[in-house]
């Protein structure tokens, strides 16, 4: 009982620690792409999202070092962690909600989607979107950490490799979702989305706990055998998500603060304009109106499949996730374009046909 108590309250200790280092740690401040309605200047943001992941961890893996904590807790107290999760990622939402004045919706729109748009806290020391995403990516890589390490002990002297790929792939998922955390200021949950009980239940409860449900459904299991050769072709189709991904996003970042700087040196960036607006239409953008979906599904599936476990049907609703998340919002996507950019984004689709999967969709 007094073990479940602590695992409850674990999720709170390590939000806790993640603000306190957040605030604490250097920081790049950077302006992004959103602009303050009251002046009309870039917002500007902390970022130190590598730092404090890596110091995160290297205060779970120095606890679990000293016996203070087992490196497999979150796993023993999968239950009690989420259930407490859940509270405070539901806390969260109301606060954030109750405490901005309402849309002229009904209140569980506004309880769902928000009401504020960029809350920022402490003179801008903490932005509420890039603190969730923050706190969700770190509590994400201690929970696989901590499955992973769940099944080291269990099995070890017959250690799956495939769960040692995917805890690879999703660490490097993670990492390098934060060492570009200023590109990310530029795509659509920062610009378009607000802060209520989808992005703030997301990040502190949905985002950690259920991306790493492959894990949790595989995690006491033994190796199944997956053959050696197939891993490299596993990894090659998580990294080729990873390129469409990560590639879209970053030229598109390129593109909007330095229009003619070529991505890598290579790839100099072609447009269209109707004078007033301009849309990039080439490299990763020429490939599919929205190809860095089909990255992320990519990426999704290549974890996925690293498990070896292809009846263990709950660690599929991950990439399920995704196909249901990205492609509705492929469709708002398309709407929202099609009202802001009118002929200009007609042109865009006739230059490029396809919405996700080059020749198919």
């Amino acid at each position: 009982m007094t073990e479940t108590i602590f695992g409850f309250f674990t999720p709170l200790a390590i939000y806790v620690l993640i603000l306190g280092l957040h605030l604490v740690l250097p920081a790049r401040r950077v302006a992004g792409y959103v602009r303050d309605p009251a002046t009309g200047e870039p917002l500007r943001y902390r970022l130190n999202g590598p730092l404090v992941l890596f110091v995160t961890v290297g205060l779970w893996v120095a606890a679990g070092a000293l016996g203070l904590v087992p490196w497999d807790w979150l796993y023993r107290q999968r239950w009690a962690s989420l259930a407490g999760a859940c509270v405070l990622g539901l806390v969260f939402s109301f606060a954030i909600v109750l405490g901005a004045p309402g849309s002229g919706r009904s209140f569980l729109a506004d309880f769902f989607f928000g009401r504020r748009e960029n809350p920022q806290f402490l003179g801008g020391r903490v932005d509420a979107k890039m603190f969730l995403y923050l706190v969700g990516a770190v509590m994400l890589a201690l929970n696989i950490l901590s499955f992973a390490a769940h099944h080291i002990a269990l099995y070890p002297g017959a250690v799956s490799p495939g769960v040692l790929l995917y805890t690879g792939l999703f660490f490097w998922f993670i990492v390098e979702y934060l060492i570009f955390e200023q590109v990310h200021l530029y795509t659509y949950d920062l610009f378009a989305e607000r802060v209520g009980f989808k992005l703030g239940w997301g990040c502190l409860v949905f985002y950690p706990y259920f991306y790493a449900i492959g894990l949790w459904a595989t995690a006491e299991l033994p190796n199944p055998g997956l053959p050696g050769w197939l891993l490299p072709i596993i990894a090659l189709v998580f990294f080729s998500g990873w390129v469409l991904s990560r590639g879209a996003n970053l030229q598109k970042f390129l593109f909007k603060t330095n229009p003619d700087r070529a991505l890598l040196g290579l790839l100099r960036p072609e447009s269209i304009s109707d004078g007033t607006r301009t849309l990039l239409c080439n490299g990763f953008w020429g490939i599919s109106r929205h190809v860095n979906y089909l990255g992320e599904i990519l990426m999704a599936l290549g974890i996925t499949f690293a498990l070896g476990w292809p009846l263990a049907l709950a660690a599929w609703l991950y990439p399920l996730y995704y196909v249901a998340l990205l492609f509705p919002r492929e469709r708002d996507d398309e709407r929202r374009c099609a009202a802001k950019y009118g002929e200009l984004w007609k042109e865009y689709e006739r230059r490029v046909p396809r919405r996700i999967i080059p020749g198919l969709y």
